[in-house]
């Protein structure tokens, strides 16, 4: 336990209760009890009682909202102002009323964010596939609830679940809303809590009840079979991996991929996209088709443009004289948000405890609290039956002689004594003589008499029936079946998201879609690239370069070839020739650690044109160390730009050399000592960040300098350095071998 130490400060109120309130005297507080007294019941509120959903499928602040417009009597009854349900939710939501109404407004119709919304909407409630297209305040707005929600509140008089006092302890409301179907599961769910979050995409309502159907029949049940995809509001197509699709199912998490859906109108010669992925929305798409064609990455495109209206989403993209409408999507597709991943993390609240699930465990966790619902409303129904029973009973005593009862109460002189004298004359409680004398005279008839002794046969056999319900647990699951049902046939309505397989997917090729030209690259030593025409450059005059910059290396290559820039961080970024735009010899060209967005500080050591991954890069370190790692090492079968770990960082890195066939290499130490070797007694190794084998022994003071071919090299006596064998010292370096300019090998 950490001491507190005793510090001398200006005297200053505090409330705090762990700071002593002595003039001049201020006790320190350890970290590690300001984190549990203070951070962590933060923490804890975030998580339990703020951003993640509950088994019913709803977080504190919707439940909280729709129990106030049930008790406000808008299931039945018509719209009122939204401002209205705002201030009568602030008795059980303690958040201010702008989160409040944001909260409706996501469960609202008109915003379209559910695939079933719970709360009846009119007026501008914004759109949840637009940023810039804000609600109308709450004072425009009207609302009541969703016919929908009958199916959270059916139970709730019935005590099928428990309820709490609300933040001040004047009401009750429930801890929990009696679902009859899986709502965890058809309402999307985002949140973000202190160390977790929550993101469960919706399900198709019908695909979720016949899935619960044949769970609770079978718990071996195959879900993919019942339960195809998950469904989002604003449709689209979803890319259907059926690997990933058993992930998220076993494990609650994962991803899906969903793109857009358009068409292409020939005679205008534009295409319109009018349904986009839920997780995007209408200015992401523009903002980043702009960015390409600014680029001159896409250049099928005139125009592209907002035409959403009262009618819905569209988006219209006009196109250049002979564009590939088709070819255009695919590389739409791949560029922007017009296709894009929706996570899914299946973090949910079981009994006040954070758990991620997979759609089984969902399920199970949901059927369990549904039957114990379901057993507590039929327990809770037995129990006002028997109570009525009882009282019937108590009737019937009566009515056998009704002439006895009329005397007693006629011969009883106070008023008070009429309950007791009833009681002792018939031999019943006070619960049913309270009942007996409360019955009117008018019912003292034959037909009344009849009437409730059939009542009375017939409470008799609904209490056995009720009493067999709850000791069978077969009938419990007959009853949930039979919801889910009803359920499924009022409300379902067919899928909004498409389902494609990956396979019926036409990715788009880069590779296809550059055009292969001929084409001169530069790279200076400062990071600054060219990539020049032939045309262009047999036109220009000398290469321009920033003052104290020089030319590293020139190659001549296609538009199509692939680039790896290696960097002093140890990492290796890729890209093609063709993503750079034309260069003139008068500009500096392209810098790289900015374009290829590199980490702050990083710079370019080397530019590899892998080709076909053929052959090997060796790497040489100054303690004289060589690794030989082969080319295809750095061949990735996905789109990544960047890779780390991409050789050894245990020694400063000297050269790095590209090996398509054997030849003889010279290496230079700064005692100067020289070292002619072959590079076939270098073995391959099979990581990338391996740190070699010794090549060139070194004394202490001197490490290796630089590294060239020998047919670039100056060296007149080559048979003094030449080894056949490594590690060597080599041998001191004489003045005829030295005289000749040394070029850098990359």
């Amino acid at each position: 336990m950490a001491k507190k130490k005793v510090t001398e400060q200006p005297a200053r109120r505090t409330d705090n209760p762990n700071v002593m309130g002595l003039r001049g005297v201020v006790l320190d507080q350890p970290i590690t009890e300001t984190l549990d007294s203070n951070y962590m019941p933060y923490a804890m509120s975030v998580i339990v009682s703020r951003a993640i959903p509950e088994i019913d499928g709803f977080k504190p602040s919707h439940r909280k909202l729709l129990y106030t417009m049930y008790k406000m009597g808008l299931l039945t009854g018509g719209r009122t102002k939204s401002a209205n349900i705002v201030g009568q939710t602030m008795r059980l939501n303690p958040h201010g009323d702008q989160a409040i109404y944001e909260t409706m407004v996501r469960l609202a119709k008109g915003n379209e964010s559910l695939l079933h919304p719970f709360v009846d909407s009119k007026g501008n409630f914004g759109k949840v596939y637009s940023r810039d297209m804000a609600y109308a305040a709450s004072r425009y707005t009207e609302a009541k609830l969703a016919p929908l929600c009958a199916e959270l509140f059916r139970d709730l008089d019935c005590d099928a679940v428990d309820f709490v006092d609300n933040y001040d302890n004047t009401m009750k409301e429930p801890a929990l809303l009696p679902t009859t179907f899986p709502n965890v599961l058809v309402s999307s769910n985002q949140g973000i809590a202190v160390g977790m979050a929550s993101s469960i995409c919706g399900f198709n309502l019908g695909e979720v009840c016949d899935t619960t159907i044949a769970y609770l029949k079978n718990p071996e049940h195959d879900l993919t079979t019942t339960l195809l995809a998950p469904d989002f509001p604003t449709g689209g197509e979803l890319i259907c991996d059926m690997d990933e699709l058993r992930r998220i199912y076993d494990t609650g998490r994962g991803s899906v991929k969903v793109r857009a859906k358009w068409r292409y109108d020939k005679k205008e010669n534009l295409i319109e996209i009018y349904e986009i992925p839920y997780s995007t929305s209408i200015e992401a798409i523009l903002d980043k088709v702009a960015e390409l064609v600014k680029a001159g990455k896409v250049k099928e495109i005139n125009d592209m443009r907002d035409e959403t209206d009262l009618s819905g989403l569209k988006l219209a993209v006009d196109l250049k004289r002979g564009a590939d409408p088709d070819k255009l999507m695919q590389k739409l597709f791949k560029m922007t948000p017009l296709q894009d991943a929706v996570s899914c993390n299946f973090n949910i609240l079981i009994a006040g405890m954070p758990r991620v699930m997979g759609v089984g465990e969902i399920l199970e966790e949901w059927t369990a609290w549904r039957t114990e619902s379901v057993r507590r409303r039929v327990y809770y129904i037995l129990n006002k039956k028997k109570e009525k029973l009882h009282l019937l009973l108590g009737l019937k005593r009566i009515l056998l002689d009704i002439d006895k009862a009329i005397a007693i109460i006629r011969n009883t002189e106070e008023e008070a004594e009429v309950i007791p004298n009833l009681m002792i004359g018939f031999g019943i409680d006070q619960v049913q003589a309270e009942y007996v004398a409360e019955i009117k005279l008018r019912n003292i008839n034959k037909e009344y008499i009849l009437k409730r002794v059939a009542e009375t046969e017939q409470l008799q056999d609904e209490i056995a029936d009720l009493e067999d319900t709850l000791r069978q647990s077969r009938r419990i699951r007959k009853i949930i079946i039979d919801e889910l049902t009803a359920v499924r046939k009022k409300y379902a309505q067919p899928r909004k998201t498409d389902i494609i397989y990956d396979h019926e997917v036409e990715e788009y090729d880069e590779e296809e879609a550059v055009e292969e030209s001929p084409v001169h690259i530069f790279l200076s030593k400062e990071g600054y690239f060219k990539k020049i025409t032939p045309q262009s450059l047999r036109m220009s005059g000398e290469q321009k370069f920033k003052e104290g910059d020089s030319l590293r290396v020139t190659v001549e290559t296609t538009t199509a070839a692939e680039l790896m820039f290696f960097t002093d961080k140890c990492q290796v970024y890729k890209t093609r020739v063709g993503e750079f735009g034309d260069s003139k010899a008068s500009l500096l060209g392209d810098y790289l650690p900015a374009k290829l967005g590199m980490d702050s500080g990083e710079n370019v050591i080397a530019m590899v044109l892998p080709g076909d991954y053929s052959g090997h890069v060796l790497f040489f370190f100054e303690n004289g160390k060589a690794a030989r790692v082969e080319l295809k090492a750095y061949a990735t079968t996905s789109n990544r730009r960047k890779l780390t770990g991409a050789y050894s960082d245990k020694s400063p890195l000297v050269a790095i050399h590209v090996v398509r066939q054997e030849e003889e290499l010279v290496l230079y130490s700064t005692e100067p000592r020289a070292l002619i070797f072959n590079t076939a007694l270098l073995a391959p190794k099979a990581t990338r960040a391996t740190q070699g084998v010794a090549v060139m022994t070194m004394k202490p003071k001197f490490h290796l300098e630089r590294v060239a071919a020998l047919v670039e090299t100056g060296i007149v006596n080559q048979s003094r350095y030449r080894v056949r064998s490594v590690p060597a010292a080599g041998a001191l370096l004489r003045s005829e071998d030295s005289d000749e300019k040394q070029l850098e090998i990359l």
